[in-house]
C-alpha cells in the first residue's frame, strides 16, 4: 500500500514534468499518427500485401514489457482483419527460446514495437528471426529515428519496413505513455490500411473518449487518495491487454510501492480472486463487444454482492449497470470501434502518476533505487 502524502493538493502545480505533459499530449498525437500512416498508406500496402498473401504465413507480434503489451491488445485485431495466424510473444521470451516461436520452413512476418528501438531483447530477436526463418519479413513500429531497429530496417529495405513515429511520442520519462498508445494505434491502422480512410472517424471517437477520461482525471486522483491496499485491472479479450499495461504502470510509477495486479474477468475467478481484501479497487475495463460483456457484468455483479463492500471504478459502463459502492467513467462506445481500447489506457497512466505524485516520488523518474530504467541495462546476450 501506498503512504499518502497529504500535503500535495495541487499535482498540476508540478510544472510540466515530462510524465504530465506526454499523458495529455496523447489525443492530439493520435490524429497526428493517423495522418502519419495515412501518408505512407501506399508504400504500407505495396509492402504488406505481397507477404500476407504468402498461404503459410504465420505473423508474430513481439516487444519488451509496455512493448510487448501491444501485440496482446492488437493480435485480435490484426487476425480479424488478414484472417492470418497472429501470435503476440514478447521478445524476452523469444530470445530465450526461439525455437518455441519461429519455424524455419514457414514464412514469417515479424512485427516488432519499440520506443527506443535499443533494447537489447528487441535487436537479438530482429537477428534470430533472420537466423532461425528461411523466409522471414520485418515491419517496424518504433519512436526513435536513431534506434538500432529503425538503422536495421533502413539497412534491409527488400525485407523490412519501418514506420517512425513522430518525435512527440518517444517519452522522455521512464514510464511509457504516448509511446505505447501511438506504437498500439499505429498497428491497428495497418490492420486496416487498405480502407484508412474510414478510420478517420473512429479516431476521432478515441480522441474524445480520451478527453472525457481526462475530465475524470480528479475523480481518479480522489481514488489514488483513498490509499487502497490493493489495485486489480480486469479485462477481456484486447482489453486484457490494456488492464495488463495499466497494472504496470502503477507498479512503475509508484517504485512497486503499489500492489496490484491483472487478469481476464473470467480468469479472475479461478484463483486470483483470492487477491481481493476489503482495501481493494477493482478497475473494469469493459469490453465494446455486448457478447462479452455479458459475462463481465456477471463477474461485476457477483463481487457487488460481496459482504466486504468491495469498491470498483467501471471504464465504458456496462449498459444499465448499477452497482454499490463504484464509481464510473461512461464512455459512448461503439461495438465496430477497434480502436476503443487506446484510451482506457490513459485510466491507468493517470492513476499512476496521481499515486507517485502522492506517494512523494517523481514519476519522471519514480525508481529510487535504479532497479528499472528507460531503456533496459544489464541484460547479457547469450549465443547458442
Amino acid at each position: 500500500m501506498i503512504k499518502i502524502n497529504s500535503g500535495i493538493h495541487a499535482p498540476e502545480s508540478h510544472g510540466e514534468a515530462h510524465t504530465r505533459r506526454e499523458i495529455l499530449s496523447q489525443p492530439a498525437l493520435w490524429e497526428e499518427v493517423y495522418h502519419l500512416v495515412h501518408q505512407q498508406s501506399e508504400a504500407i500496402a505495396g509492402f504488406l500485401n505481397p507477404i500476407l498473401e504468402k498461404e503459410q504465413l504465420r505473423i508474430v507480434l513481439t516487444g519488451a514489457g509496455t512493448s510487448g503489451y501491444i501485440g496482446d491488445s492488437a493480435q485480435g485485431t490484426l487476425q480479424k482483419a488478414w484472417q492470418k495466424s497472429v501470435q503476440a510473444v514478447p521478445t524476452t521470451e523469444i530470445v530465450t527460446q526461439p525455437q518455441a516461436t519461429f519455424i524455419r520452413s514457414v514464412p514469417t512476418l515479424l512485427i516488432s514495437f519499440a520506443r527506443s528501438g535499443n533494447s537489447p531483447e528487441s535487436v537479438e530477436t530482429v537477428k534470430l528471426a533472420d537466423q532461425c526463418c528461411d523466409e522471414v519479413y520485418h515491419l517496424i513500429i518504433t519512436c526513435n529515428n536513431d534506434g538500432a531497429l529503425a538503422h536495421m530496417g533502413a539497412a534491409n529495405p527488400d525485407k523490412a519496413y519501418c514506420i517512425i513515429l513522430p518525435e512527440a511520442t518517444n517519452d522522455k520519462s521512464l514510464a511509457m505513455t504516448s509511446s505505447f498508445t501511438c506504437m498500439l494505434l499505429t498497428a491497428l491502422l495497418v490492420a486496416n490500411v487498405a480502407t484508412i480512410e474510414g478510420s478517420y472517424s473512429k479516431v476521432q471517437h478515441i480522441v474524445a473518449q480520451g478527453k472525457v477520461i481526462f475530465e475524470n482525471k480528479f475523480l481518479l486522483e480522489s481514488l489514488v487518495q483513498k490509499g487502497f491496499e490493493r489495485v486489480v485491472f480486469l479485462g477481456s479479450g484486447e482489453m486484457l491487454g490494456i488492464a495488463r499495461e495499466c497494472h504496470l504502470k502503477l507498479l512503475e510509477l509508484t517504485d512497486g510501492k503499489q500492489v496490484c495486479m491483472s487478469d481476464s474477468f473470467l480468469g479472475f475467478r479461478h484463483g486470483p480472486r483470492a487477491f481481493v481484501n476489503e482495501n481493494t479497487l477493482l478497475v473494469y475495463l469493459f469490453s465494446r463487444n455486448p457478447h462479452i460483456l455479458r459475462y463481465e457484468r456477471d463477474l461485476a455483479e457477483d463481487t457487488a454482492r460481496d459482504a466486504r463492500s468491495i469498491r470498483s471504478l467501471q471504464i465504458g459502463r456496462a449498459g444499465g449497470l448499477e452497482l454499490p459502492n463504484s464509481n464510473t467513467i461512461t464512455l459512448k462506445m461503439d461495438p465496430e470501434n477497434e480502436y476503443q481500447m487506446i484510451a482506457a489506457t490513459l485510466v491507468g497512466q493517470l492513476m499512476g502518476y496521481y499515486s507517485a505524485l502522492h506517494a512523494g516520488l517523481n514519476p519522471d523518474s519514480p525508481s529510487t533505487s535504479g532497479s528499472i530504467s528507460r531503456v533496459v541495462q544489464g541484460v547479457n546476450i547469450y549465443q547458442e
